[in-house]
């Protein structure tokens, strides 16, 4: 049975943790990039917090998942190290990739993150055979494929999909549909009245939900995996939310009205899962203001110790690249 996360206070604050590492990790690296301090560009999930909060929350460690080029919050989420998160975007030694990947190339096989992919729709396939190693083993470990509504128009997905149902793998596809594909919105891209009813076409359970509600996503994940832990196969879960920053650092939002940014910043789901859980008694004010201090320290240090790291080497760019050879 599925738990009440705002009426178990350790579960509660935990996650409201989880909220705000993910906030302000990404609203650091937003300053830091302002200050030219970071280098390329970046995709920001401010505003979509709640999906890999309440996600993570139905997954063991050992379960896998896929990220995207809007990562920063499934690496977080699923227990990614902020120190290094952060190096790997100052482009240092000491990052998750050496500093060589930046922020869409983070991976952390540790906690089951098999890693960020810059190509839209990448990691479905990855996703996919994650399953398909998992049921040839004979665990019960399950893979959660993290992907945008954009992804949804792909070759890759349609691939990916038709297999795990084919072969009942044990994955679930969770689509965080911010109801824009960069500038093109997914009602014009999808003619579909929820883009869950895509699932229909492939044999498999489908369902919308709210994607600012952690709750409603940890339901969601929680019953999704339960059957594709227990041999059920595959679900598509669409978690209905919204970026509050543009596509990428490049994006002039021109395609989107600032009424329209500033009515979905009303329903901000780390404001109202604080509400909620005030009001379920989970968690008082003092709580909630201890989870602020905590997460604003843990950012500090984590932003020290990053920028004290030494500095990428394009000297072993090939190092991942080719294995050494029996001589």
């Amino acid at each position: 049975m599925a738990m009440e996360i705002v009426e178990n206070p350790e579960v509660a604050e935990s996650t409201l943790e989880t909220l705000w590492r993910i906030r302000r990790f990404e609203e650091a690296v937003e300053d830091l990039y302002g200050r030219g301090m970071m280098h390329g560009t970046m995709h920001l999930s401010i505003g979509q917090e709640a999906v890999p909060a309440g996600a993570t929350l139905a997954l063991r460690q050992d379960d896998a998942i896929t990220s995207t080029h809007r990562g920063h919050g499934h690496a977080i989420a699923k227990g990614a190290d902020l120190t290094r998160m952060m190096a790997e975007l100052l482009a240092k030694e000491s990052g998750y990739a050496r500093g060589h990947g930046g922020s869409m190339h983070i991976a952390d096989t540790k906690t089951g993150n098999l890693g960020a992919n810059g190509i839209v729709a990448g990691g479905v396939p990855i996703a996919t055979g994650a399953a398909l190693s998992a049921q040839m083993r004979g665990t019960d470990q399950v893979a959660v494929c993290y992907h945008g509504d954009g992804a949804m128009g792909e070759g890759a997905w349609h691939e990916g999909v038709v297999l795990a149902v084919m072969w009942q793998l044990p994955v679930v596809y969770l689509c965080e549909n911010n109801l824009y594909g960069m500038s093109m919105s997914s009602k014009q891209a999808f003619r579909l009245e929820q883009l869950s009813d895509r699932a229909k076409g492939y044999g498999m359970p489908g369902v919308d939900v709210d994607g600012n509600d952690v709750q409603a996503v940890y339901d969601a994940v929680d019953e999704a995996v339960t059957r594709a832990r227990t041999g059920g196969g595959p679900s598509f879960i669409v978690a209905n939310t919204y970026r509050w920053r543009g596509h990428s650092k490049s994006d002039k939002n021109l395609y989107r009205t600032r009424e329209e940014i500033d009515e979905w910043r009303t329903k901000d789901p780390i404001g109202r899962f604080e509400d909620e859980a005030l009001k379920a008694g989970a968690l008082d004010q003092e709580r909630i203001d201890g989870v602020h201090d905590r997460v604003r320290s843990a950012l500090r240090d984590a932003v020290v110790e990053a920028t004290k790291g030494a500095d990428a080497s394009a000297d072993d760019l090939l190092d991942a690249v080719y294995a050494e050879a029996d001589r």
